[in-house]
């Protein structure tokens, strides 16, 4: 019963099949769309996901950013720098999926990190971190793929923010950031921002959630369009003899395409959540997928072009190493299980 219980909640309240039945009968009964046609298919699977990631962000992204009105940058310093070693190092990765950081506006972040004086590897892990996971982005992978996709997205990010901020640790890179980022010495936490952080009352997590869905909304929500568009045609026009060509299971060069496809592209997680459904749809293999998504969130160019203004080009290239290798054996391994499965 509990199983039911929980299995009709996440049709009916996350993946919103009430919504996307709704959807269906009006292009097949109002306006008379062959339901087997390709158009139907991708007008559809346009209007049904645009409506369906409306919804859930400004609902997710409500509740991550009350959660998130608790960690400032400055509360967030204070308590990574209380841990060392490998321990801060995951603190670190944990703190990123918390914080309302793209991969563009966490490398200031990482700069006030650093000249506060925290350990590189910790600032890499959360630098790694922040922009590949989020609470918002959990429940929306969940809601399209399934919390089992959703747990298999969280872990691999959380394990390359790991793995790469110990091993930039190890080679101890420190002599590898510019020179204006260290001048001044080591800051102290801002006291006045946490002292204003800690009297922030019911009222004000309210407004600031609220502006939070406004201002992310404004962000995002072309990038979400265009991603559902491009999902769209791919679900509805794109044959999947084609797709499979490329990104399936027999072209043993599938993950490392996927990433390489990623990688110059601009977009937040949720545009790319619609591309990454279409796919699957069409028969792609999940660690395929998550590799795609990952090189998007992680190595946009415009991110990558910001970070070589703050560190030495050896530095730009160990980051990149390590977040290229962990996104390419992320995607093997579990295209791998998935095909043992």
């Amino acid at each position: 019963m509990i199983e039911a219980i929980f299995s009709w909640l996440n049709d009916q309240l996350l993946k919103m099949k009430w919504l996307e039945d709704l959807v269906g009968w009006f292009f097949k009964d109002i306006f008379n769309i062959d339901s087997s046609s390709l158009l139907y298919k991708s007008i559809t699977f346009f209007v049904y996901d645009v409506i369906k990631i409306f919804i859930l962000l400004s609902v997710l992204i409500f509740i991550a950013s009350y959660i998130q009105s608790y960690f400032t940058p400055e509360k967030t310093r204070a308590i990574l720098g209380r841990f060392k070693g490998i321990w801060a190092n995951i603190l670190g990765a944990l703190l990123g999926t918390l914080t309302p950081f793209c991969s563009c506006s966490s490398i200031p972040i990482f700069i006030g990190f650093t000249k506060a004086g925290l350990p590189l590897g910790v600032t890499f892990s959360f630098l790694i971190s922040s922009p590949l996971v989020d609470l918002a982005s959990i429940l929306l992978l969940a809601t399209l793929f399934g919390w089992e996709v959703a747990l298999i997205y969280v872990v691999s990010g959380l394990l390359i923010a790991v793995i790469g901020g110990t091993l930039i640790s190890l080679f101890k890179m420190e002599s590898y950031i510019e020179p204006f980022i260290l001048e001044g010495g080591i800051k102290k936490p801002n006291e006045d921002s946490e002292l204003a952080e800690t009297k922030l009352t019911f009222k004000h997590r309210l407004r600031y959630a609220f502006d939070e869905v406004k201002q992310i909304i404004k962000k995002v929500w072309l990038f979400v369009i265009i991603g559902v568009g491009i999902g769209a045609i791919i679900h509805g026009y794109i044959p999947q003899s084609f797709i499979e060509s490329i990104l399936g299971s027999q072209n043993p060069f599938s993950v490392v395409i996927a990433t390489l496809m990623g990688a110059p592209m601009y977009a937040d997680i949720f545009g790319t959540l619609p591309i990454a459904e279409a796919l699957i749809l069409k028969g792609v293999g999940i660690g395929t997928v998550l590799a795609f998504m990952m090189s998007v969130t992680a190595l946009s160019l415009p991110s990558l072009i910001m970070l070589k203004k703050v560190v030495k080009p050896k530095l730009l290239m160990m980051f990149i190493g390590v977040v290229l290798g962990g996104i390419l054996i992320m995607g093997y391994v579990f295209n791998a299980i998935e095909y043992l499965i």
